[in-house]
């Protein structure tokens, strides 16, 4: 039976931070290795990881 712990939580939101990330993104020019820039909506992906790391820091607090 699989246990959840705090540890595999916070792999698991690192794992999924990871595979979520604008760093890889190629989706036109502007996003290749020799210069890059940002959308509006990029802003957003970076909220949305920071505020569920914030969440899983709070919640595996002693």
């Amino acid at each position: 039976m699989l246990r959840i712990t705090p540890t595999r939580i916070r792999s698991t939101l690192a794992a999924g931070a990871l595979c979520l990330s604008t760093a890889a993104a190629f989706a036109h020019e502007g996003h290749a290795q020799h210069g890059s820039h940002w959308h509006a909506t990029d802003l957003w992906g970076f909220v949305v990881v920071g505020v569920l790391l914030v969440a899983a820091a709070w919640r595996g607090r002693k």
